[in-house]
């Protein structure tokens, strides 16, 4: 199982690849909101979803699909960690 920097890593190269064409054109950080930013709209959230769901083995429900679990880096991990131990989301 990868470690938090790792699942950190892996997001942050999605993001840079797929949202921001490889340039990291518009720097974010760790806690920066992914669409506050302008860097993943509406769609880009669902071709994330893909990702988290393919690369990490995890699946994500509907009601999970709020912007605290999946709009920054930060929340992302977080997210993936809680869903590996089985607790999910703290809003349910």
């Amino acid at each position: 199982m990868e470690s938090h920097s790792e699942i950190r890593n892996s997001i942050i190269d999605f993001v840079n690849s797929n949202f921001l064409m490889g340039t990291n054109s518009v720097p974010f950080g760790d806690e920066d909101s992914f669409q506050e930013k302008g860097i993943v709209d509406s769609t880009g959230v669902l071709e994330m979803v893909g990702f988290i769901q393919k690369s990490f083995n995890i699946a994500i429900e509907d009601w999970e699909l709020t912007p605290e679990n999946l709009d920054s880096v930060s929340s992302i991990v977080t997210f993936i960690s809680r869903k590996r131990a089985g607790t999910a989301s703290l809003n349910q």
